[in-house]
């Protein structure tokens, strides 16, 4: 049978025992405080408590058919034969602790385990989908960064301790057989690790055999024994063939899913090198990003001709980056819409609930503005708001303070007025932070690549003639690449256009446009491009008709030039917005 590899956390207590450039935007907006609870210090103490006294493997699951394919070995990861690594080395490293005493006295029903994670952006970590599916870790985790020694009793080593605010894994998921294993957990604050990236969409030359790839983690050392190592470890494991893993694992291993690493295991400790339990959800990296998730192995992780398998990230990162960079608002992980009311200038958040809207939500009064475009320019996990004001056409970016509970602006741009569009279409660069496009009066297209603090450097130009579209718009992926896209339509035609991204700076910034419809003004006169207003992984796209109906189109992720999947109606009242953001 197969085993994912998180560990029995019993094994663990035994193992570690031994310038704002600040202006005001408008005083009349009134934006609402998140409403995000944090667990305390006593609550993330016992949850860590739990976890270090658990025996407990997070998503255990047996399938019938390795039997046949490797004389019914158990399937199972840590890291065996590897080395010990610090937390500077490797600053993006999380321990994920579970702990969850059921609401009774005893013990003996605590459920308490342990798995690896990886900073990919301030509030988010990514894992594998077997650590994270079925469990509540916003009423049960707690994360650890900034350490490269696991958490003893109430000595974090110089870490930190945070909650969850929200958990999202592959929809997709198979717990029989470990398939789309892949997950991502907000949390409610930043963290001060330094991220890391992942892998590109589409990325093949990180997985050439032989590929010397390095995985971390603070999983089991030997086979002989449960326990884990207290210190953070890393191993170098040659990336394998599709071929070499289909031939170890037959039918399990799912090819374009899954990546196999490291040389076959000796039947023993000795000359194995390879991951194992408590290793699961850690990264496999190379060339700074990551290019896999431990998911599984055989149990023991020593098995003659056994290798580690990984969840290969380059095929999911179009899925996860809508997790990364989103506009979700209610804490779903489907995004969001922002609306204003024309004539009382009334700002709403009407949340998604997949295929359906949620009743709308005041913010206050919103006038003075023309343009308000949802983004997270600092990936914190907070809606942001850039605002343009109509006096003077300066640009403002309106974020949420977790550490003050505040709203604070913070000027981008001066004098904008003129400005056709202005877009958060996420990261356009291929760096991993949001960006900002804006199209100025005379059609040209310009890219302002974000830092990831709501600051930009210098602007670029990414093409011209943009004037000839009446709309544009864009925010996360339409064609399943995993790099931002942007829609426009001809204001004399009313074809609309995708322009795929490349996520590279400059004139190459885009493709040529593709033809995917034509909506003329009467058509549709509103549109917003929120992200993934479904939650399916890729980006949707808002249509309004000049009667007020509003009408969701799902994208499909597809290569071609049918994005979108049958319209969805939302609802015949929107004739009374001004503003989508």
């Amino acid at each position: 049978m197969r085993i994912v590899l998180p560990v029995a956390a019993a094994g663990l207590a035994a193992a570690v025992a031994g310038v704002l450039l600040t202006s005001s935007a408008s005083a009349a907006e009134a934006p609402p405080t998140p409403v995000i609870t944090a667990p305390s210090a006593k609550d993330l103490q016992k949850r860590l408590d739990i976890a270090l006294s658990g025996d407990d493997v997070a998503g255990r699951t047996t399938n019938a058919s390795q039997s046949a394919s490797t004389g019914a070995t158990t399937i199972d990861p840590k890291i065996i034969g590897g080395a010990t690594t610090t937390i500077t080395t490797a600053p993006w490293m999380a321990q994920l602790w579970y702990g969850d005493d059921r609401g009774t006295d005893t013990t003996t029903d605590d459920i308490g385990f342990f798995c690896g994670g990886a900073v990919v952006a301030p509030t988010k970590i990514l894992t594998a989908a077997h650590c994270v599916k079925g469990y509540d870790w916003k009423a049960h985790g707690a994360i650890v960064t900034g350490t490269s020694q696991l958490a003893t009793g109430d000595d974090l080593h110089g870490g930190t301790v945070s909650g969850v605010w929200r958990q999202w894994n592959h929809w997709s998921y198979n717990a029989t057989t470990i398939d789309n294993d892949i997950a991502v957990l907000t949390l409610p604050n930043p963290v001060k690790a330094t991220p890391i990236k992942m892998i590109t969409s589409g990325n093949t030359g990180s997985y050439v055999p032989g590929t010397q790839a390095k995985v971390y983690g603070w999983g089991r050392t030997t086979s002989t024994n449960d326990e884990i190592s207290g210190t953070l470890k890393t191993a170098t494991l040659p990336v394998q063939s599709d071929a070499t893993c289909a031939g170890a694992y037959g039918a399990d291993f799912v090819k374009g899913h899954m990546v196999c690493a490291g040389t076959p295991a000796t039947g023993s400790d000795e000359g194995t090198t390879s991951a194992c339990n408590g290793d699961s959800g850690g990264p496999l990296v190379y060339g700074g990003r990551i290019v896999g998730v431990v998911s599984w192995g055989v149990e023991d992780c020593v098995a003659s001709g056994a290798y580690s398998v990984f969840s290969k990230v380059t095929s999911y990162v179009g899925t996860v980056y809508p997790r990364i960079d989103d506009t979700n608002m209610d804490g779903d992980h489907n995004a969001d819409l922002w609306v204003r009311n024309a004539s009382t200038q009334t700002g709403y958040e009407i949340d998604s609930r997949g295929t359906s809207l949620a009743a709308r939500e005041s913010w206050g009064t919103w006038s003075g503005y023309n343009a308000i475009v949802q983004a997270d320019l600092d990936r914190d996990g907070y809606q942001d708001l850039i605002v343009r004001r109509t006096s003077d056409g300066d640009v403002f970016w309106k974020h949420y303070v977790p550490s003050s509970g505040t709203w604070a602006d913070k000027l981008i741009g001066d004098n904008w007025k003129t400005r056709l569009s202005i877009v958060a279409p996420g990261d356009v660069t291929g760096d991993d932070l949001p960006d900002v496009v804006s199209v100025d009066s005379a059609g040209a297209l310009w890219i302002y690549p974000g830092k990831g603090t709501g600051s930009f450097g210098t602007r670029v130009k990414a093409g011209t003639g943009w004037n000839n579209f009446n709309v544009v718009r864009g925010h996360g992926d339409f064609n399943g690449d995993g790099k931002a896209d942007l829609l426009a339509r001809n204001k004399t035609s009313g074809a609309v256009y995708l322009y795929r991204g490349r996520g590279v700076l400059g004139s190459t910034a885009f493709m040529s446009g593709l033809k995917v419809a034509t909506w003329s003004n009467t058509t549709y006169n509103a549109f917003a491009t929120v992200g993934d207003v479904n939650g399916d992984g890729k980006a949707d796209l808002l249509a309004r008709t000049p009667a007020g109906t509003l009408y969701l189109y799902r994208g499909n992720g597809s290569t071609g030039n049918v994005i979108f999947s049958a319209r969805l109606s939302l609802g015949t009242t929107f004739k009374q917005y001004d503003i989508f953001a």
